[in-house]
C-alpha cells in the first residue's frame, strides 16, 4: 500500500488511570481517541473527531474523571476498541498515512492494547513524535509538555486539556507551527 503524504493524522488518546496503582484486576485502557487531520500543503486542520471507547477491563476512576472530564457513563456509550480501530482505518486512512502524537505514549498504548486484545493495529509504520520533534526543532535541552509548547509558540490552549479531540487539535497547531516555519 503506497504511503499517502497529503495529510497527517494527529492522534491523542485518553486512558483509564488512577491516583496510584490500578485496582486489582483492572488495567490501563484507551477510553477516548481524539483525531485531527492536518493537510500538509495548506496546513489546515480538518475533521476534529472524538471516538469514545468502552473499556472492558477497567472502570473510569474519580481521578480519571477529574483529569479528563470523562465519566463511566460517558464511555459506556462508546464503541468497542476493535470498532474504534476499524473506524480509524476506514475514516482516516491510518494504515497508509503518516500519523503523529505528542510523545510516544499514544503509540505505545495502541501497540500494547492491540497486542493484548489480538486486535489489528490500525496504523502504518510511520509515526512522528511531535514532542521530540518540537524540542529538537527549538534547540531545547529537554522535551516539554504540550501546554508548555503552546506557551513557547504563543498559542492559547484550545478546548479542554486531557480531552482527546481538543488535545489533537492543539498538537496539530504545534505541528502546523513547525511546518509553517519551513524555509525560514
Amino acid at each position: 500500500m503506497a504511503k499517502q503524504l497529503d495529510k497527517i493524522v494527529i492522534v491523542d488518546v485518553e486512558a483509564t488511570c488512577w491516583d496510584g496503582n490500578p485496582p486489582p484486576g483492572e488495567t490501563n485502557e484507551i477510553i477516548e481517541i481524539g483525531v485531527c487531520l492536518l493537510d500538509v500543503k495548506t496546513l489546515e486542520k480538518e475533521k476534529k473527531t472524538s471516538i469514545l471507547v468502552r473499556p472492558t477491563h477497567s472502570k473510569v476512576s474519580e481521578f480519571c474523571t477529574k483529569l479528563t472530564t470523562l465519566t463511566q457513563a460517558d464511555v459506556d456509550t462508546g464503541t468497542s476498541f476493535n470498532q474504534a480501530c476499524i473506524r480509524l482505518a476506514r475514516e482516516f486512512g491510518t494504515p497508509s498515512r503518516t500519523w503523529a502524537s505528542y510523545g510516544d505514549y499514544d503509540r505505545g498504548a495502541f501497540e500494547r492494547q492491540c497486542r493484548e486484545t489480538g486486535i489489528k493495529y490500525p496504523f502504518g509504520k510511520t509515526h512522528i513524535n511531535i514532542k521530540n520533534l518540537f524540542a529538537v526543532y527549538n534547540f531545547l535541552s529537554r522535551e516539554v509538555g504540550m501546554a508548555e509548547a503552546l506557551d513557547i509558540i504563543k498559542y492559547p490552549l484550545e478546548g479542554t486539556h486531557h480531552r482527546g479531540s481538543d488535545d489533537a487539535v492543539n498538537i496539530a497547531t504545534i505541528l502546523k507551527w513547525i511546518l509553517d516555519s519551513r524555509g525560514n
